[in-house]
């Protein structure tokens, strides 16, 4: 297992921020599938990411794929935690996308 750990600059999260909960679980860790637990984070303009991941090497993927997530998403002041078990990019974006919605109470 590799664990990354990402401080990314983010798009403010909706001043509203209507929550319903105090975080937001998408996915299931199974094969070729990751989970994303979204909570409240410690500053509101950066994202900070941790990735546990059984497929070791791809960190530059990693960090290109959740920049653009945190850069064009309301992801400021947010925690997230994923534990992937080789999900394709295509998995990640979806259940990001899933957990920040669920996370802000469909704000996005």
């Amino acid at each position: 297992m590799e664990k990354l750990e990402f401080t990314l600059p983010a798009c403010a999260a909706p001043a509203s921020r209507g929550f319903t909960q105090s975080f937001a679980l998408c996915g299931v860790v199974a094969s070729g599938n990751l989970e994303v637990l979204v909570g409240a984070g410690a500053a509101a303009s950066v994202c900070e990411i941790s990735v546990t991941t059984s497929a070791r090497g791809f960190a530059p993927i990693w960090q290109a794929l959740l920049s653009e997530f945190a850069a064009q998403n309301p992801a400021g002041g947010t925690r997230i935690a994923i534990n992937d078990m080789g999900a394709t990019p295509a998995v990640v974006s979806l259940r990001l996308g899933q957990a920040l919605c669920e996370y802000l109470g469909a704000e996005r």
